[in-house]
């Protein structure tokens, strides 16, 4: 058995027109243009990519765009000040502070400035909390990619045994938070794996759906892996070049062991990747039609 490949480039691409056509709706029902500012310290070259690619993605879906591309030596005060600024801003409806952020910057006291009516990341404490609860206004993006990765690919995720290897605030601890959720596309039994796991692999070898957040190249073997259970992998890892100077990338399963026994698995790249993206995109414009009153 070869497992079938979820591809987060065609189901992003699905999600992408659905989002033409309500930026769309928004424009001509109501006059209005959802906006996104993303804000950029330094010139780290991962983080540029990052970047750059939101940008293209809201010009090719309507959005408008505000980039501020700051030096990596700018002081904490002045960031605070130029999202205190973005939050005041009525044609800004979501702000993105891209990380990291240099050392001598106060991540969390940043994120916490953000107005949780624009936190389209998800990431501010209010915005936590309202997803702990089961009412939040925005789902953190990566985590909520995964959750559709899943529903659009018709993985049954109620009553699934869901194993999240990994406990970060950005994937781990909200993917499991979603999928737990007593709402259509969730209602799973979750079980969070991480480096203090005693025998991780009887954990992972009993998940119907394996999601995979561990930070470590091909942390996952076929050994660890359920025979025909769906695998997400959130990995991305360079691990060198081809002879023509190209990245090689994993991601944190070992796909080409974990494919032969899986019944569906996410590549690295094209996976989960894309789907961040689009996933902040929806919560841009979700954060507009908020702001006029629309949801």
């Amino acid at each position: 058995m070869t497992a079938e490949i979820i591809s987060g480039k065609e189901i992003a691409k699905q999600i992408s027109e659905e989002l033409k056509q309500e930026v769309r709706r928004l424009k001509y029902e109501h006059q209005m243009v959802p906006g996104l500012a993303t804000v950029l310290l330094g010139d780290d070259p991962a983080s540029q990519v990052y970047v750059n690619s939101k940008v293209k993605m809201c010009e090719s879906l309507g959005i408008r765009s505000s980039r501020y591309d700051l030096p990596s030596e700018t002081n904490e005060a002045t960031l605070l000040e130029l999202v205190a600024r973005l939050n005041k801003d009525f044609q800004v409806h979501g702000i993105l502070v891209q990380l990291p952020l240099p050392e001598h910057i106060d991540e969390s006291k940043v994120l916490m400035t953000i107005d949780p009516g624009k936190d389209v990341d998800g990431f501010h404490p209010v915005n936590v909390g309202k997803l702990m609860i089961g009412e939040p206004d925005f789902l953190p993006c990566t985590p909520h990619g995964i959750q559709q990765l899943l529903v659009r690919s018709g993985v049954e995720i109620e009553g699934a045994d869901v194993v999240v290897v990994g406990r970060s605030n950005i994937v781990g601890k909200p993917v499991a938070n979603i999928l737990l959720q007593k709402k259509p596309g969730a209602n799973a039994t979750v079980t969070i794996c991480h480096t203090r796991t005693r025998d991780m692999a009887a954990h992972t070898r009993r998940a119907d759906i394996l999601i995979v957040a561990a930070g470590k190249p091909k942390a996952i073997n076929a050994d660890m892996v359920k025979d025909g259970a769906v695998v997400i992998d959130v990995g991305v890892h360079r691990i060198g070049k081809t002879a023509e100077g190209k990245s090689i990338l994993c991601g944190d399963v070992d796909f080409e062991s974990v494919k032969e026994k899986a019944r569906a698995i996410t590549p690295v790249p094209g996976g989960v990747g894309p789907m961040t993206i689009v996933m902040l995109m929806t919560n841009t414009i979700k954060a507009a039609k908020m702001a006029a009153g629309l949801v």
